[in-house]
């Protein structure tokens, strides 16, 4: 249940989507002799367009996230390496028969990189079919294939095809690695998305060392400044809003251990 209302729900929500509805109520208003109402809907559409297009708003919304757990300083030893998909195109490697990477390819780069460091490592990726209206592949269909062609002994490699949502990466990837007490785990996802799944892992009694990549902003006072593509800082909205409202329901709903959840020692502090 919870699955397909966060799906529906994001699709009616999503900053676009809002201002189009904005817009064209506003028009419709204007059409139906109401010129005040009309008039104020789309001044704020627009203003809102405006906002999120030319503005570093986005930019400075996802650099919350992304800083909130900078990159530690890895140990020794590494008992395992958990990948959380989302970095793969389903739709394009259904339809093309190819595996594609999409917009988060850092997960699977840097994920490479890590189990080259610490060679004994075990590699586990963890992403089903997040489809709701169509057939789909599960991302782990890919992940077989293209870890071993990037050079990723397969005999380290394992999968977790069940997940659609980042509560069920970290559930079902606990049960899968039982990881005991004293070992250390990585766990690698997008800067913007750790607070949440860290949350998740230790909600579901996964104890992780968080591992962020694949930035989607800069640092320091160049986050003060927007891109000069304007759909780049539309696309920071919608995925920090998204983002934003993920925690909320994760953890209203119980699936996260914090609101905003920090890196261990900040957490303590809090309590």
């Amino acid at each position: 249940m919870f699955f397909a209302v966060s799906k529906v729900g994001w699709y009616l929500v999503q900053p676009l989507v809002v201002i189009l509805l904005l817009l064209g109520a506003g028009l419709l208003f204007w059409f139906l002799r109401m010129p005040r109402t009309g008039g104020t809907l789309l001044t704020v559409g627009c203003l809102a367009l405006f906002v999120i297009s030319v503005t570093p708003l986005g930019i400075l919304m996802m650099s919350i996230l992304e800083n909130r757990f900078p990159r530690p300083n890895l140990p020794a030893r590494v008992t395992g390496i958990v990948v959380l998909g989302g970095s793969f195109d389903t739709k394009i490697a259904r339809t093309r028969n190819l595996p594609e990477l999409n917009e988060a390819a850092d997960r699977i780069t840097t994920a490479l990189s890590l189990a080259r460091r610490f060679p004994e490592a075990r590699v586990l990726f963890t992403g089903g079919s997040a489809a709701m209206l169509e057939e789909d592949i599960a991302e782990t269909d890919l992940a077989r294939q293209m870890f071993p062609d990037l050079g990723l002994d397969p005999s380290r490699l394992e999968l977790e095809d069940q997940a659609r949502n980042t509560e069920e990466n970290a559930r079902y990837s606990r049960a899968l690695a039982r990881p005991a007490p004293g070992e250390t785990w990585l766990l690698v996802t997008s800067a913007y998305h750790m607070p949440r799944s860290v949350g998740c892992f230790r909600q579901a009694g996964f104890e992780v060392l968080p591992y962020p990549t694949d930035y989607q902003t800069p640092g320091g006072a160049a986050a003060y400044s927007p891109s000069t593509a304007t759909i780049r800082n539309v696309e920071k909205v919608h995925f920090a809003i998204r983002e934003y409202l993920g925690l909320a329901a994760y953890w209203l709903t119980g699936k996260t251990d914090a609101l905003f959840p920090a890196p261990a020692a900040a957490a303590e502090e809090i309590r």
